[in-house]
């Protein structure tokens, strides 16, 4: 049986990115549904997530009309690519007029 969904995941994600021969789907169906797992080259990570994940959000959507067609709930997980994305701390967690939260209580940092 062919699998739509995932031929759709990779047809638009190799469109769109500049690596298109780095891009694997890998699809699996559980009780939850079908998960489509979609990796890229970690240079295209960008193109794919979109600003403000605008992209990723839209391929969900016509996923999910995709899936709605043939009776299945269809999800996409993006996969990170090792050593990934970057998260930085900020250099001081308490500002000045910022509220923290002590013992179960809001208290304002002066």
């Amino acid at each position: 049986m062919a699998e739509p969904d995932k031929e759709f995941v990779d047809n638009v994600v190799k469109a769109i990115v500049d690596h298109p021969d780095d891009v694997k789907t890998k699809r699996s169906v559980d009780e939850m549904g079908v998960l489509i797992e979609l990796t890229v080259h970690p240079e295209d990570m960008g193109k794919i997530i979109g600003k403000e994940g605008r992209t990723a959000k839209s391929i969900r959507t016509l996923l999910r009309v995709l899936g709605a067609k043939n009776n299945a709930r269809v999800n996409l997980k993006i996969v990170e690519p090792e050593g990934g994305r970057e998260v930085k701390a900020p250099a001081d967690k308490e500002e000045k007029g910022s509220k923290t939260l002590e013992e179960g209580k809001a208290t304002e940092v002066v």
